[in-house]
C-alpha cells in the first residue's frame, strides 16, 4: 500500500476519506491484477471524486448520495469534459463504491443508477486489403530491420494483436509447429491466437536475424532492438508510421489499425462474430459487435452503388 500512501496528492484530503481509496487500489493490484496503467487511471477519477466530498462538505463517504454523483456528473459537463471522460469517473466511482458495499461500509452503491451521457461510436479505423496488402508488400527486406518489422506487420495483421501484446511478446510464447502464439492480454489473460502461414514465414525470417543481433546472448524477447533490448511500443508505433509512409498510405499507420482491419476483413469473409471475439480477446461480446457496424457501411456502400432503386 506504500506506493499510494506516499502520493502527496492525497494529504490535501482527510485521512478517513483517503484510507478506504488506496485499500482499493491495492485490491485491484493485489487481488485483481490490474495493470500499473489502469490502476493509475483509477487513481486519477477517485482524487476528482475527492476533490468534489472536499467542497461540498462531505466527510464520510456515508454521506454521498445519488443526487451528489449526479451533481459530480454536470460539474464536469460544464467544466467541457467530454461524454467519455465522464463515464470514466461514474464508471470508477461505481466500482469504488462497490467495493465498499462489499466491505460492508456502506449499505448501498450511490453511484448505481446515476447514467453517464450517451458516448457518440466512433468506429476502428481500417485499412482495406489492397491497401494492407500494398504495405506489407512494400516493406523493404533488403536490409535486417526491414525483415523485423515486416514480421511485425505481418503478426499484427494475422492474428489481430493489441500492441501492448506483441511487445510482450516472449520467444516461448510462440508455437511455430502448432501455428499458435500465446498472448496475455487484458487483465493478465491468456489466449491462443492462430498465426497465419505468411506471418510464420517471415517470423522465421526474422528469427534468423534475431539469433545474430543477440550473438549468443539470452533473451527472451520476440522482436528485439540491434542493441538487443526489447522493443517499446513507440519504437513499433515509430516504425510503422514510416512504412505507412514510404508506401503512400492514406493516414497514419498505427498499429491498432492492423487490429481493427484484421477483425473487420474476417467479419466480412465469415460472419462468425464468436469466433473474432476469441481472436480478439474480447470480454464481452458487446465490444466485438462495433464491427458488424463496419461490415453494414460496407453492405450500405455496395447497396448505393449498385441497387437500381438507391438512388435516382
Amino acid at each position: 500500500m506504500a506506493r499510494y500512501e506516499e502520493n502527496q496528492l492525497w494529504q490535501e484530503f482527510e485521512p478517513q476519506q483517503v484510507k478506504p481509496v488506496i485499500e482499493f487500489l491495492d485490491y485491484l493490484a493485489q487481488q485483481k491484477n490490474y495493470s500499473s496503467l489502469t490502476i493509475e487511471n483509477y487513481q486519477r477519477q477517485l482524487i476528482k471524486l475527492l476533490q468534489f466530498t472536499k467542497e461540498n462538505a462531505l466527510q464520510n463517504w456515508a454521506q454521498v448520495k445519488p443526487i451528489h454523483i449526479r451533481q459530480l456528473s454536470a460539474k464536469h459537463h460544464r467544466l467541457g469534459a467530454s461524454a467519455k471522460t465522464i463515464a470514466l469517473l461514474l464508471s470508477a466511482g461505481r466500482r469504488f463504491f462497490e467495493y465498499l458495499v462489499f466491505q460492508e461500509r456502506l449499505q448501498s452503491n450511490p453511484a448505481k443508477g446515476v447514467k453517464a451521457p450517451k458516448i457518440p461510436k466512433n468506429l476502428p479505423k481500417t485499412v482495406a486489403v489492397d491497401q494492407l496488402s500494398a504495405l506489407l508488400s512494400g516493406i523493404d527486406t533488403s536490409e535486417e530491420i526491414g525483415v523485423r518489422d515486416l514480421a511485425i506487420a505481418e503478426l499484427f495483421y494475422s492474428s489481430g494483436l493489441r500492441l501492448a501484446e506483441l511487445v510482450r511478446l516472449n520467444l516461448d510464447d510462440l508455437d511455430i509447429n502448432q501455428a499458435t502464439a500465446r498472448i496475455l492480454g487484458k487483465g493478465r489473460k491468456e489466449r491462443i491466437v492462430p498465426v497465419g502461414r505468411i506471418a510464420l514465414r517471415t517470423i522465421k525470417q526474422w528469427l534468423n536475424i534475431r539469433h545474430i543481433w543477440l550473438s549468443g546472448q539470452a533473451d527472451q524477447a520476440l522482436f528485439i532492438t540491434r542493441q538487443k533490448n526489447r522493443l517499446t511500443p513507440r519504437s513499433i508505433q515509430k516504425r510503422m508510421e514510416y512504412w505507412g509512409k514510404v508506401v503512400g498510405l492514406n493516414g497514419r499507420l498505427h498499429p491498432h489499425k492492423f487490429r481493427h482491419s484484421c477483425a473487420t476483413h474476417i467479419l466480412e469473409s465469415s460472419g462468425d462474430l464468436r469466433a473474432v471475439q476469441e481472436l480478439l480477446g474480447h470480454a464481452n461480446l458487446s465490444t466485438t459487435q462495433i464491427y458488424t457496424h463496419l461490415d453494414f457501411q460496407q453492405l450500405a456502400k455496395v447497396y448505393d452503388s449498385a441497387h437500381p432503386r438507391a438512388k435516382k
